[in-house]
């Protein structure tokens, strides 16, 4: 049984969306290789800070049908490039039950395996939903600073939080908190914060996102507030640059609390075309790698929607937090012009059987195509219903664009890690070393 300190995945912890049929021994695998990852690997691979996948990776590929072996075989490779873990200090992790302790500790990356600790006692005393509640959605101070490190580091601690709640393993939770606690936190006072005073204060904007980057496209101080290289592409350039443009056009993204799906719908499926339309019309398909991590994180809202302990309001927050991240790293790429017909004249030659194999069976990619696919897959059994209820500015992706999208990323996949994605789609210098449209 899974708990704050096992991870234990059955046939039945399906999640949001998988293939029909998963086994017993893929389930039995994919426990052993998440146990394992947890008790000896640290949060970054690397020290410059680049994330350990593993946890995404494996708990994608298990939902896709990967087969035991293919997801032996894929740890390994991950594996090898991992950082040991630091050792607990049990001093500190008492430490954390004074919030202020816990503050001072924040943001230094050699506290993760205490704050792992921490969060897996608070999990195992008081359970999931009133930690998420305590921590997240409690409106004090540490939970405030919480929230907003769940999206730094581009959002990998929410893409882990959201694996942990849709595929109901406490230890995960507890990993995607430590993970936040150990990011920085400058999203909240000059990002996100002020975009909620804008709001409160223009309220009921019906503004779409397609609707608003419309808007940012035509603005220049937006369009140049990002330049190719940007050490940080939010604090040292567009949040530097054009803060208070963005700021405010990011702020017409709203979610009323009676359009929680409708929104959801809508968020999750302008995501995916964006990114499959940021193209370069001289150079080979590719997608973006930034954009791709703002699809991947949309499939978990429908698992934190779903939550009945979480109130509505802060439900409503959170899709408002999402959408208005999406628009900022949109932003922070040069905002490239969108164009349809790379999507609908593109050739579909693989059902979504195939798409998800060769998505999970690629040599060298650490899951982030994987999770692509998966979500486009579930954006579409989600937009269906609602193509004849909503504008076609809210919904932008339908019919068979979705089965074209994800064999357009299996396809344009490069092989070697780094020609896999085109790393800042709306600048001319991220497209030099690829190839032209044939």
């Amino acid at each position: 049984m899974a708990s704050p300190t096992k991870i234990w995945i059955t046939p039945e912890n399906t999640g949001v969306f998988s293939t029909a049929n998963l086994s017993l021994a893929s389930a039995r695998k994919v426990s052993e290789v998440l146990q394992h990852d947890m008790e000896n690997h640290h949060l970054y691979l690397n020290e410059i800070q680049f994330h350990d996948h593993i946890v995404h990776f494996m708990l994608t590929i298990w939902a896709l049908g990967a087969s035991p072996e293919t997801i032996q075989l894929q740890y390994e490779r991950e594996d090898k490039r991992q950082r040991p873990a630091y050792p607990r200090d049990e001093s500190t992790i008492a430490s954390f039950s004074d919030k202020s302790e816990f503050m001072k500790y924040m943001f230094q990356e050699e506290h993760y395996s205490n704050y792992l600790a921490f969060f897996q006692r608070e999990i195992a005393a008081k359970g999931v939903p009133a930690v998420m509640k305590e921590y997240l959605f409690s409106g004090d101070k540490l939970a405030e600073s919480v929230l907003s490190r769940m999206f730094a580091g581009l959002v990998h601690p929410i893409i882990h939080l959201g694996f942990g709640i849709e595929f109901q393993q406490p230890a995960i939770v507890a990993q995607a908190f430590a993970q936040a606690s150990v990011h920085q936190d400058y999203l909240g006072d000059q990002f996100f914060n002020p975009a909620s005073v804008t709001a409160a204060a223009s309220p009921n904007s019906a503004k779409s996102i397609m609707q608003i980057m419309k808007e940012m496209r035509t603005d220049d101080l937006v369009r140049n507030g990002s330049a190719h290289g940007d050490t940080d592409a939010f604090g040292d350039g567009i949040l530097t640059r054009a803060r208070e443009r963005v700021i405010h056009y990011c702020s017409k993204w709203s979610v009323p609390e009676d359009k929680i799906p409708e929104k959801l719908a809508e968020m999750i499926n302008t995501a995916i075309y964006w990114t499959a339309t940021a193209q370069n019309p001289e150079k080979e398909l590719k997608l973006d790698f930034f954009f791709i991590h703002a699809v991947n994180l949309s499939i978990f809202f429908k698992a934190f929607m779903d939550l009945p302990y979480i109130e509505t309001a802060a439900k409503s927050r959170l899709i408002e937090m999402k959408g208005r991240m999406d628009l900022l790293i949109w932003a922070s790429r040069k905002m490239p012009e969108p164009n349809d017909d790379d999507i609908l004249n593109y050739p579909i030659h693989l059902g979504w059987p195939e798409v998800f194999s060769k998505s999970y069976l690629h040599p060298s990619d650490d899951g982030h195509l994987a999770k692509f696919v998966r979500t486009v897959a579930f954006a579409e059994q989600l937009s269906r219903p609602l193509e004849t209820k909503l504008r076609s500015d809210s919904l932008p992706v339908s019919g068979d664009m979705w089965l074209k999208i994800g064999n357009m990323a299996v396809d344009t996949a490069g092989v070697i890690y780094w020609d896999i994605w085109v790393r800042g789609a709306g600048f001319s210098e991220a497209w030099t070393k690829f190839g032209p449209r044939r």
